[in-house]
């Protein structure tokens, strides 16, 4: 998996865009009120010790940055990675709170995780830096205060031990973290959630741009879970064609069409795309620009940006990966009439299921399948048609549509709260 980078500079744009939206309306909300929303709540450093395998002590530091829990309590995932820092925590944190509330579901916004390199570690090690690390978040974590979630290079049982080790002073306590297995209150639907949300809004998108997606070509930047489960979902649900997909190496890019699960076999057993026969190769760049309907960039920070965004062909661009569009790169896109699903919403589905589980926890009761998509096609589908409504009433992008609808929710939580 790749770490994706953000760019503080970006979301920080998008955010005053959407401020200066809301203070030219008539509204009771204070333009004071709503600069304040940009800024983290709370910001916690810590120093988490670990005894090597070799006997020799290390200190790695850690990071949990709560931007809002106006609307319900901090979310957010946890990420392990050399490159974790705290703006990288703050921006990503910030993110989460918009994401939350776009999508209306009753959470703030959170992100942290370990300046650390997981693949120079031992299980056991891994194991007792998540516990340490557990620990020294003490009470600034809970299912009512801050619920962590994987991220980079985190999972199920990363999830599963911090749940082990917060539960052993507080009682059994499943509702701290999301993303676990399901023997310990994960759910069902969790693992395709983000790619079944990007195919839901990738759906609403072409209905509202008039495009036939079973005469559709879709591209998709990376082949990780968001590219995996939102491209089969696309061409099985909607009958769109995959005429392009990338690894960290490269790119394949067939206007023909990709057989899914032949790729994905491939992929698998080479953990790559290089050497996949019957398509031609080329860079992650190369294929952004690929003539195509609908482009799906789902792996790196900035994929879009100034140098490619007047050559990209396709119609609609729906974000699959966080922060993937640069501000400058979103007004030429807007310029040239290219629809773009913001990140905020189009890759919502993830904690949207995660808000699911949580639910599950603290009802004691577990849904199936069948449920969590109802839901979240339900959610997601609402969203979608809320923040189309608000652009076109308000003569907006979508991005910026979006983020007025998160900002406007969260400082009117704010307002009634009693700020």
């Amino acid at each position: 998996m790749s770490t994706i980078t953000l760019t503080q500079d970006a979301v920080t744009t998008y955010a005053q865009s959407a401020i200066e939206q809301l203070k030219g309306m008539q509204s009771v909300i204070d333009p004071d009120l709503l600069d304040a929303i940009t800024r983290s709540k709370r910001e916690i450093i810590v120093e988490v010790p670990l005894r090597r395998d070799n006997g020799k002590y290390e200190t790695f530091r850690g990071y949990r940055v709560q931007h809002n829990d106006a609307r319900g309590p901090f979310k957010g995932g946890l990420r392990f990675h050399p490159t974790v820092d705290l703006k990288e925590a703050r921006t990503l944190a910030h993110l989460m709170s918009l994401k939350t509330a776009v999508v209306n579901i009753p959470f703030g916004g959170g992100k942290g995780g370990i300046a650390c390199d997981p693949k120079q570690l031992s299980a056991r090690e891994l194991e007792v830096l998540t516990r340490n690390f557990t620990n020294l978040l003490g009470d600034n974590i809970g299912p009512l205060i801050d619920i962590p979630a994987p991220d980079v290079n985190t999972n199920a049982q990363v999830m599963a031990w911090i749940v082990d080790e917060y539960s052993k002073k507080r009682g059994q306590c499943w509702g701290v973290v999301t993303g676990k297995p399901l023997e310990l209150g994960g759910s069902v639907g969790r693992d395709e959630a983000t790619g079944r949300g990007v195919m839901l809004a990738t759906r609403e998108a072409a209905k509202e741009r008039g495009i036939d997606l079973s005469k559709a070509k879709v591209v998709f930047q990376g082949f990780g879970n968001v590219a995996s489960f939102g491209a089969r979902l696309i061409e099985q649900d909607l009958g769109g064609k995959i005429v392009g997909l990338s690894s960290s190496q490269g790119a394949i890019y067939n206007p023909g069409g990709i057989d899914l699960d032949a790729a994905w076999e491939y992929y698998r057993e080479n953990r790559g795309l290089k050497g996949f026969g019957g398509v031609e190769w080329m860079t992650n760049e190369e294929l952004l620009v690929q003539d195509c309907d609908i482009l799906v960039p789902s792996a790196l920070g900035d994929a879009i940006n100034v140098k490619n965004a007047r050559s990209i062909k396709a119609k609609i661009v729906v974000e699959g990966a966080n922060d993937c569009t640069q501000a400058d790169a979103d007004k030429i896109l807007a310029d040239r009439d290219v629809f773009v699903v913001p990140d905020i919403l189009a890759n919502a589905g993830g904690v949207i299921v995660s808000y699911f589980e949580w639910v599950q926890n603290l009802n004691n009761h577990y849904w199936g399948i069948d449920q969590v998509r109802q839901e979240l096609e339900r959610i997601v589908v609402t969203a979608y048609r809320n923040v189309s409504a608000v652009s076109k009433d308000r003569r907006l992008t979508m991005r910026l549509a979006a983020y007025s609808v998160a900002m406007e929710r969260i400082a009117r939580a704010m307002i009634l709260r009693g700020v």
